[in-house]
């Protein structure tokens, strides 16, 4: 159910086309929440006909013209409502975690690799996001509190990323050989 919220958010942030939107996930939402261009186009669909959001009329009509999409009240009830709403927690579902479990009962050969793998992806994504709040969210720009919320969005995958390289360094000890490759 998170994707309409996710589509509706950002086109409240700016009216966008489809493609522009697939864009702006890529550039920012998609860090936390992905989808396909083939999924924001269905949504899309799914909000319009829902009567949340309307394409905008074009300056001039032409076939094949990209549609802009905005927002309407019932839209922005919707996402109100949505951000209101309590919601638990939803247990973590994790391929690695499941994995090395099964290594614990059929061996851990080249398992290592795979975790230095991850480590180098998780370290790749941390710098990125590091980059991006260096960019971002100078110290001048964090006083309005929208900007302090997209801010805190930023902080919360920085501090996953964080987590992920510690704990994959700790468990890179535990196989008793070093958490970066040194051959390179």
């Amino acid at each position: 159910m998170s994707l309409p919220h996710a589509i509706l958010t950002a086109l409240l942030e700016k009216p966008s086309s489809g493609l522009e939107l697939t864009r702006r996930f890529d550039r920012s939402i998609g860090y936390f929440w992905s989808a396909t261009h083939q999924q924001i186009y269905r949504e899309l669909g799914k909000l319009e006909q829902a009567g949340h959001i309307r394409a905008l009329p074009a300056p001039v009509p032409s076939r094949g013209q990209k549609k802009e999409y905005e927002v309407l009240p019932a839209g922005r009830a919707e996402l109100t409502e949505w951000v209101r709403r309590s919601e638990d927690p939803k247990p973590i579902r994790s391929a690695l975690l499941l994995r090395l479990r099964a290594a614990a009962v059929v061996g851990t050969e080249g398992f290592a690799d795979e975790l230095r793998r991850h480590l180098a992806l998780h370290q790749a994504q941390l710098d990125e996001y590091l980059g991006m709040e260096e960019r971002q969210f100078p110290p001048e720009r964090r006083t309005a509190e929208a900007d302090r919320l997209r801010h805190l969005v930023l902080r919360g995958g920085i501090e996953l990323e964080r987590f992920w390289t510690a704990w994959l360094t700790e468990a890179l000890a535990e196989f008793g050989g070093p958490a970066r490759d040194t051959d390179c």
